[in-house]
């Protein structure tokens, strides 16, 4: 964040052409120019002079941390937002949705206890069951090296028998290709992917004639009485591995770093027969109920008709979900704090929605759109943002023949530093799925993603173990802070309701049938149980 100008203690003197002129390079460092308007003028000021982001962001990842639906934390954070909406003086409430599995995430340490003392980095998997007392200690086994069918795998399951399974293919090198492309020669950079390619194939091969996907392998090997499951998902960069859930119900699953999982493969690979102790903390809390939460402001002129800011609250639990999806929430609070202070008296009615179980299938969403039809109808526009701390960059129609003429009037007012990074595609097609504003779009509603700018989003930080605080560019979230506010802003006083004309939808290319706008999906009221 670039550094201001501190203003003067007391007793400290400066002259009026030096305030002035302090005053002249705030702005031109912010590089925010007035418009003509001066509600959005205010909003720039609000943002920039009074931004809560990093206070947001501390306590929603740092002291809250991640999100899993159906934990503690979730709830926690359900209930963090709907206080500060209130003092705020913005009407907020806990909506319930459907009911979860419930489980708190405790200790994971993970040691190579032979032939030598190492700890290694890695972590249960959400939902992974707990080991008992100081853990579980065994020898570790790879998976065979080759397979003729599946009935020779299971002539071979009995020697999984009181030994950690490693279930994942060991990479061969835990340099992402950009490093290589920097670094290494052509040939020798070819020379790996080729190898690498032919490595994941033979090991693709050997997972089909096995019979068994990673899904079920894991409740195989259970069943056949391993003491746990030992993974590696690396997600393609230094340091980083995704943390999904685990699959077994009595025996512990954990995903270790690439370069310890390598070291224990090599050292199993070569008969060294490694031993781990894991010890995996966890506690199962049953069924509970889990929530959106919505804040509104009740419009004055359109009272039944909506903007609607979207962004999903839950997350994976690997890191703090700084990035998917706290940045998204951090736009709409702060979005909606600035709108409250700055236009209180909406002409329609600006709704926020933090969306539950978005990663198990849209859940929170969908459930909302099933369950409010009378305002599902009466939506002016949704804005959701879902994919990282960047600047937005790209916002198309996703299909509605005439979203060019309302985005675009929309978007005129944006400083011109923020609305110069946005690609516009018109009329664009609708999203299918992915994220939250896919509810509202399968339903008929005009909605739109705020898609922003990568920083590394794919391989550093979505769903993965880095996904931290330290990780947000607050510049960029302000910026769309700033966005999203006029956005909203500006859809609320638009004289006319956008029209929902739908574009004709090209080709499948895939299947060479006509294209069809998604359908409205169901969500899953009840989950995490089989």
């Amino acid at each position: 964040m670039i550094q201001l100008f501190t203003p003067p203690r007391l007793g400290h003197k400066r002259s009026a052409p030096k305030l002035l002129f302090l005053s002249f390079l705030f702005t031109a460092q912010v590089g925010f120019a007035q418009t003509q308007n001066p509600v959005v003028d205010s909003i720039v000021k609000e943002a920039t002079q009074n931004s809560q982001l990093e206070t947001l962001a501390h306590e929603l990842m740092d002291v809250i941390g991640p999100r899993l639906v159906g934990t503690p934390q979730m709830q926690q954070a359900n209930d963090w937002a709907v206080a500060k909406y209130k003092g705020w003086g913005i009407t907020a409430r806990n909506e319930k949705w459907g009911e979860w599995r419930s489980w708190q995430r405790g200790v994971s340490h993970i040691d190579m206890v032979y032939p030598r003392v190492k700890s290694l980095e890695g972590m249960q998997l959400a939902w992974s069951p707990s080991t008992k007392g100081k853990g579980v200690t065994a020898e570790t086994i790879t998976l065979p090296e080759t397979v003729t069918d599946s009935l020779a795998f299971q002539k071979w399951l009995p020697s999984v028998k009181g030994k950690f399974v490693l279930i994942s293919m060991p990479q061969p090198t835990g340099r992402p290709d950009y490093n290589w492309q920097e670094f290494a020669t052509k040939e020798s950079f070819e020379k790996m992917k080729a190898e690498r390619t032919a490595q994941t194939e033979a090991w693709r091969t050997k997972m089909t004639k096995m019979g068994y996907t990673n899904r079920t392998l894991p409740v195989a090997l259970e069943k056949a009485g391993a003491a746990g499951v030992v993974m590696s998902n690396w997600s393609s960069g230094f340091g980083v591995n995704k943390i999904f859930s685990a699959y077994t119900k009595k025996i512990p699953t954990v995903d270790i770093a690439l370069e310890d999982y390598g070291l224990l493969y090599r050292l199993t690979a070569s008969g060294q027969k490694p031993k781990i102790q894991v010890q995996a903390e966890s506690k199962e809390r049953g069924m509970v109920p889990t929530f959106n939460t919505i804040a509104e402001m009740k419009g004055t002129q359109k009272p039944d008709e909506y903007v609607i800011l979207s962004a999903h609250f839950d997350s994976w639990d690997g890191g703090t979900g700084a990035t998917d999806n706290g940045t998204g929430t951090l736009v709409m609070m702060e979005a909606m704090r600035i709108l409250k202070k700055i236009y209180p008296n909406p002409k329609r009615t600006i709704l926020v929605g933090h969306w539950g179980s978005e990663e198990q299938g849209l859940n929170g969403s969908r459930a909302f759109v099933e369950d409010h039809p009378e305002i599902i109808s009466k939506i002016q526009a949704v804005f959701n943002q879902d994919n990282g701390t960047g600047r937005v960059a790209n916002l198309a129609g996703s299909g509605f023949l005439h979203s060019y003429e309302y985005l675009n009037r929309w978007l005129a007012p944006v400083p011109e530093n923020i609305r110069t990074h946005i690609q516009t595609n018109f009329p664009g097609s609708p999203a299918g799925g992915g994220s939250d504003h896919s509810s509202f779009l399968a339903a008929g509603a005009p909605a739109f993603s705020l898609s922003s700018l990568s920083w590394s989003y794919g391989n550093y930080t979505w769903h993965t173990n880095r996904d931290t605080y330290d990780k947000i560019v607050f510049d960029d979230v302000r910026s769309n802070a700033i966005l999203t506010a006029i956005l909203a802003y500006m859809a609320s006083e638009d004289p006319t309701t956008t029209s929902r004309d739908r574009s004709v939808l090209p080709v499948n290319q895939r299947t060479g049938q006509p294209g069809i706008w998604p359908p409205q999906t169901k969500p899953t009221r009840i989950g995490g149980v089989d």
